[in-house]
């Protein structure tokens, strides 16, 4: 049975590579004269992929919090796990007590997960650290993972996740703090790809995260937001007004909020993990989103508290399960919509001549198969840049 048009599948198909990049894909028969002599390499009728993209992690950080899983089973929200000292500030304890060695030691398993499932770009958020010290740990350690492994790594400046202690009831202080100090620190040491803040009621608000996207605009950075996750503030709408890559969450996301990133060209960043986690109810508005023409991306939002996942190929089933995205919707959200995500589109997320040649083989015959099978990880090869990886 022949895959859906949805998938832009290519039977019999050919991939050229050199130097890195795709220098023709299409039919087999159709291949120029000029590649036939190239030295080939024989797939079987595997289904080739681009490599995938996790577009929103927190895969960096110390500690863990299996216990406020055991919480939330017991009753207590986000919200008031949050309130009484847990949540993201429990994790900003053990994160600010690592060393970088340990950060990167915790974070290696983590991140070799994503890759054996064919992952070939990572981003990568800092917000665990909230002061100087730690959140420049955070983004070296995140940019270090690429020494250690063949990946692309892209670094978010997340300051704005939590306040920290030292700055109770002054919210406003600390977003000073990170507009002046800490994000230029930052960016001057090259650490930083995206600004991203959480834009929520537990979290910082309109007017706050308005600042701290003005510093990025000023540093000449992309912005990105957490938002309408457990309400509407109208986060989404203010982050499409700055052109933001992405608005993550979008649970509560209004018809407003999605004409203006649909304006923007927004992408709607979808964590069926996390709203798994939290056994939401509160479904995004996808048919919102897809009315509007708003690109849909997917991630596994791997984090301590409320998604700890580390396997795209499991969102992509949720994704089809929970949210009711088709599979060929799910697999363009790991692929080039998350690339959109990351400003990354002209660079991968695709298979096209001129992009890197950043591909994901799987032992597979039909694209669906890759959304519909769970716990099993088909990856036969995984190729960054034209090399195996």
């Amino acid at each position: 049975m022949a895959a859906p048009a949805g998938y832009g599948l290519v039977e019999d198909g050919a991939v050229a590579v050199a130097d890195g990049r795709i220098q023709f894909a299409g039919r087999r028969g159709d291949l120029p004269h000029a590649f036939a002599r190239w030295p080939q390499i024989d797939l079987e009728g595997r289904l080739v992929t681009p490599a995938l993209i996790d577009c929103h992690t927190h895969l960096v950080y110390g500690g863990s919090r299996a216990r406020e899983f055991e919480q939330r089973l017991e009753g207590a929200t986000y919200a008031e796990i949050a309130a009484a000292g847990g949540g993201i500030l429990s994790t900003v304890r053990a994160t600010r007590a690592a060393s970088a060695e340990r950060l990167t030691a915790e974070a290696l398993p983590r991140l070799d997960a994503l890759l054996a499932e064919g992952a070939g770009t990572v981003e990568i958020k800092s917000g665990y650290g909230l002061d100087l010290d730690g959140e420049l740990k955070m983004l070296r350690v995140a940019r270090d993972l690429a020494r250690h492994r063949r990946v692309r790594i892209r670094t978010t400046f997340l300051g704005a996740h939590a306040l920290p202690p030292e700055f109770a009831g002054r919210a406003d202080d600390y977003i000073d703090f990170l507009c002046r100090e800490v994000l230029p620190a930052a960016h001057a040491e090259g650490l930083v790809d995206a600004v991203d803040a959480f834009c929520e009621g537990i979290a910082f608000s309109i007017a706050q995260t308005r600042r701290m996207f003005e510093a990025a605009k000023a540093l000449g950075l992309p912005v990105k937001i957490h938002a309408e996750q457990l309400s509407n503030l109208g986060g989404a709408a203010l982050a499409a007004r700055f052109e933001a890559l992405s608005a993550d969450h979008v649970e509560y996301l209004d018809e407003a909020g999605v004409a203006a990133m649909a304006a923007a060209g927004t992408v709607a960043t979808l964590l069926p993990g996390a709203f798994y986690a939290l056994r939401e109810t509160q479904m995004p508005p996808v048919e919102r989103l897809r009315g509007a023409g708003v690109p849909i991306a997917l991630s596994t939002d791997c984090n301590p508290g409320t998604s700890p996942v580390t396997s795209l190929l499991l969102m992509l089933n949720m994704g089809c399960t929970l949210f009711r995205l088709t599979p060929s919707e799910a697999l363009a959200g790991i692929t080039i919509n998350a690339a959109r995500a990351l400003g990354l589109a002209e660079e991968t997320g695709s298979i096209e001549a001129g992009k890197a040649a950043d591909l994901a083989v799987f032992d597979v015959e039909d694209p669906a198969e890759l959304a519909y099978r769970i716990g099993f990880n088909p990856l036969h090869s995984r190729y960054l840049e034209g090399t195996p990886a």
